[in-house]
């Protein structure tokens, strides 16, 4: 009874066409919605967010794809695609489709938090090879690399002298190529990324970096890192120009879970979409009879 509610007050304020206005820097990523089936198989959604300020949450659509993002951004007026000059997204393949094929003429930029985080999961990927190749098991609490886990993904500044000291000594006692020390260093190369103000420094500062990363020597998972960094280049470096990032997106997500757990869980979409954008979506409520 009170969902039939929700739905007849509810859908008008979010089909209304002024509720979307003009969007300058566009951010996509992607949410769980639910859980179905035997095999509890994952269902997926796209969060689309202006991510200029303030931040808005413009709609949720079914599934990951670069179809379904594609096909809602092409319903939108042409008027209103033309303003669109960043679009924000993570180091994902479908999303990168989405605005080569319908927002060809807008800059992509590649969220800095999703960089830095691949940064640290390659060392992670790292650290864990390099147990395995030298103790023969996963990480035990008494094993260097095991207790060095947390310090390798703090960021370098803000270890204290204790805290290097003790990094150092766990690498020296785990690393015996010196290949997690490596990893560790090239992930603090990359957040060095967003520490240049010039973007066409940052744009040489990337190129070399990733040349530097691909070389033969150096560890698998940092080769990885390196390519990934040159596939990536000119999103990466657009982020100096462009100053924006998927940080609302995130924020708005976390919104979104919160709905979420207040419903404890959503089985149909239609409702789930109708109860985030009247939380999110920032309707007009002077519309409500």
């Amino acid at each position: 009874t009170v969902m039939d509610a929700v739905v007849a007050y509810g859908t008008p304020l979010i089909e209304d066409p002024a509720r979307i206005g003009p969007v300058t820097a566009l951010g996509l990523d992607e949410t769980l919605f639910a859980r179905t089936g035997r095999w509890r198989t994952q269902q997926w959604c796209t969060s689309i967010v202006d991510v200029g300020s303030p931040s808005q949450l413009l709609d949720v659509i079914p599934g990951r794809t670069a179809a379904a993002s594609t096909a809602w951004i092409e319903r939108q007026p042409a008027g209103w695609r033309a303003r669109i000059a960043w679009g924000v997204l993570d180091l994902s393949g479908p999303y990168r489709k989405t605005f080569t094929d319908a927002l060809g003429h807008a800059t992509q930029v590649a969220d800095p938090f999703h960089v830095v985080k691949l940064a640290n999961s390659k060392l992670d990927e790292c650290r864990r090879r390099v147990q395995q190749d030298t103790l023969g098991h996963r990480g035990r609490r008494t094993d260097p690399l095991y207790r060095s886990r947390r310090l390798l993904t703090k960021g370098h500044e803000r270890l204290d002298d204790a805290g290097e000291a003790k990094l150092v000594g766990l690498l020296e006692a785990g690393d015996p190529r010196g290949e997690v020390r490596l990893a560790w260093h090239a992930k603090e190369t990359v957040r060095g990324i967003y520490t240049i103000d010039d973007p066409a420094e940052a744009d040489r500062f990337v190129a070399e970096l990733a040349d530097d990363m691909t070389d033969p020597d150096h560890p698998i998972e940092v080769r990885s890192l390196g390519r990934t960094l040159r596939r990536w280049h000119g999103q990466i470096v657009a982020w100096h120009r462009a100053r924006v990032s998927n940080g609302p997106t995130e924020a708005l997500n976390n919104l979104i879970k919160r709905i979420k757990r207040i419903g404890f869980g959503f089985r149909r979409f239609a409702h789930y979409r109708l109860r985030v954008l009247l939380y999110a979506g920032r309707p007009n409520w002077d519309h409500l009879n």
